[in-house]
């Protein structure tokens, strides 16, 4: 009895005294929250505002040219990029047929004129016999039916030739302007159609880039009269563009809209079809901050970024002005500088004064 209560109280004081060292040692200091990050530091000159756009360079007057008769061709003078003068032969019908009608309309002319002067003669000739009483008025007056009748017919002869030389014309295609062939359509013996499109013809005096903008930037284009335009074949160069027309409609494939920009003042060198970038922005050495979206954080409604102090690790809260917003960044106008590190991202899992660790460092 005396040994099994010695094996019961011998573990309890052994307990009661490891309690009793337990009080009298420190509490364990708490561990500081420190949040692995990932951040972003704003590089000088970083923040040119720059919406690109790619497309290339037209002639803000092309027409499509086409003869104004059916028929087979049966040459063609001119090529792709061929500059022609005013005038200038392009491309000629087959004008046989043609040729058959003028001579038809000639011998239906010479056959109205017989006509006429038949009539005219009758007529001067009735006319002295009805003055002498010979015939009766109602004679006289059939004579002049028949008079006034040639003559219509003579008239509507002569017309009918006036046609038919017009049409032998037609066979032959000219340029209506100096201009560029920029596109061809129809080969020799191909048989077109009156009015089929054979060519395209463009005026280089005036030319423009023509660009797609998506819906969501088309407000940008509405509110800039003007924009920058390069070309890739001379990027150095710098050209005024003024916005002429924007499509009131998008495209059916692309959901896209068409803006067409005329280039102010172009060089000799700016040619039909080169590649060009339309710039909306600041292209004048203005310098703005572009950051992710991710990077945004919101206090009492307003915009605020997390910039980290170097000297202390500290995430601080810091209130932003955001002057324009893109798909994926914004462009801060004023809260940060060149050389702030932002924290990019899981700024809502952060406090104020919060250590933070930096995982990832970019440059934007």
């Amino acid at each position: 009895m005396k040994r099994s209560l010695r094996c019961v109280v011998l573990p309890a004081l052994a307990v009661g005294a490891a309690l009793a060292l337990a009080s009298c040692s420190k509490p364990p200091e708490p561990v500081e929250d420190v949040r692995p990050v990932s951040v972003v530091k704003v590089a000088p000159g970083a923040g040119a505002s720059d919406a690109s756009y790619t497309g290339d360079v037209r002639a803000r007057y092309e027409t499509a040219l086409g003869f104004r008769v059916a028929g087979k061709i049966i040459s063609r003078d001119v090529e792709v990029g061929s500059r022609v003068r005013k005038g200038q032969l392009l491309a000629r019908l087959d004008a046989s047929d043609y040729q058959l009608n003028i001579e038809a309309a000639k011998s239906q002319l010479a056959a109205a004129r017989s006509d006429f002067m038949q009539a005219d003669d009758d007529l001067k000739r009735y006319k002295e016999l009805y003055e002498k009483k010979f015939v009766s008025a109602a004679e006289y007056d059939r004579r002049q039916t028949t008079y006034n009748v040639a003559k219509a017919r003579l008239e509507q002869a002569q017309a009918q030739l006036g046609v038919t030389r017009n049409q032998s014309e037609y066979t032959t295609l000219r340029a209506d302007q100096d201009g560029i062939i920029t596109a061809i359509t129809a080969e020799v013996g191909q048989v077109l159609s009156a009015g089929q499109p054979v060519m395209k013809l463009a005026r280089p005096e005036e030319k423009e880039v023509v660009i797609s903008v998506p819906e969501s930037r088309l407000d940008e284009f509405k509110s800039n009269g003007q924009v920058t335009i390069t070309l890739w074949a001379d990027p150095d160069a710098r050209y005024k563009g003024r916005i002429r027309e924007i499509s009131p409609s998008a495209d059916a494939v692309t959901r896209t809209y068409t803006v067409k920009v005329s280039i102010v003042d172009p060089k000799p060198s700016v040619q039909l079809g080169m590649t060009a970038n339309v710039y909306l922005g600041n292209r004048d050495g203005v310098e703005v901050i572009r950051l992710p979206l991710t990077a945004l954080y919101q206090k009492d409604a307003q915009p605020a970024v997390w910039i980290i102090d170097p000297k202390t690790s500290q995430a601080v809260l810091t209130p932003v002005k955001v002057s324009r917003y893109t798909e994926a960044s914004a462009e801060i106008a004023e809260g940060v500088k060149a050389g702030d590190v932002v924290v990019r991202a899981g700024v809502h899992k952060l406090h104020a004064g919060q250590k933070v660790r930096v995982l990832a460092e970019t440059a934007q």
